[in-house]
């Protein structure tokens, strides 16, 4: 059985293409839910490995954090781990500009985060996540990817880390549709119900 016939991705996931679908480095993945078991168990070591570290703020908003992040938290099953993607999809930055976005939004994040800032920690924590969801660095696991490291900036901060709707939003769930659903709405320029959602 191939990755072709796993079945339909959840709601909002992309797409694994030809290339990333190549790079899976286990052999034993024979289904999705080998697949799903592999990321889980590369993901919960790879978050341990980050939390269990002090991280300055200024080094969390930094492009190269954000790769190794992806690579921890997926490279023991994705051989393109905390590599940014060079191909379209149907959500994100064209990927030429990957890189200069993930720069420009830790650029902003900082001034957000700053002392000077009036903007509060948790919306700025919000306007993170959902930026670096919308430029979708890499092939897949954005979005987990993204509320870990807003999660690490949260603790950076002193401040508690978000609630994430308190279930596994990787899984097709009426609280993963209102989670798309949200960060629909920031994409119009609406950072309120993502918010909302965040402390739910």
């Amino acid at each position: 059985m191939g990755l072709d016939d796993w079945g339909e991705d959840p709601e909002g996931a992309t797409p694994l293409g030809e290339e990333e679908r190549e790079g899976l480095r286990l052999s034993w993945v024979t289904d999705r839910s080998d697949l799903n078991a592999a990321e889980a168990d590369n993901i919960r070591d790879g978050i341990l490995k980050w939390e269990a570290r002090r991280h300055r703020l200024d080094s969390l908003l930094d492009d190269k954090t954000v790769r190794d992040l992806h690579r921890d938290m997926f490279g023991d099953v994705w051989g393109w781990a905390g590599k940014y993607r060079r191909r379209e999809l149907n959500i994100g930055v064209e990927p030429a500009r990957v890189g200069i976005e993930v720069r420009n939004l830790g650029h902003d994040a900082r001034f957000w985060f700053g002392k000077s800032s009036t903007m509060p920690v948790e919306e700025a924590a919000a306007r993170l996540h959902h930026r670096l969801v919308q430029i979708h660095p890499f092939p897949n696991g954005n979005g987990l990817l993204s509320r870990e490291l807003t999660d690490l900036v949260l603790i950076s901060c002193g401040e508690a880390t978000f609630r994430w709707g308190r279930t596994d939003l990787v899984v097709a769930s009426e609280t993963r549709s209102r989670y798309i659903a949200a960060l629909r709405a920031a994409d119009a320029g609406d950072i309120a119900p993502i918010l909302k959602f965040l402390n739910e």
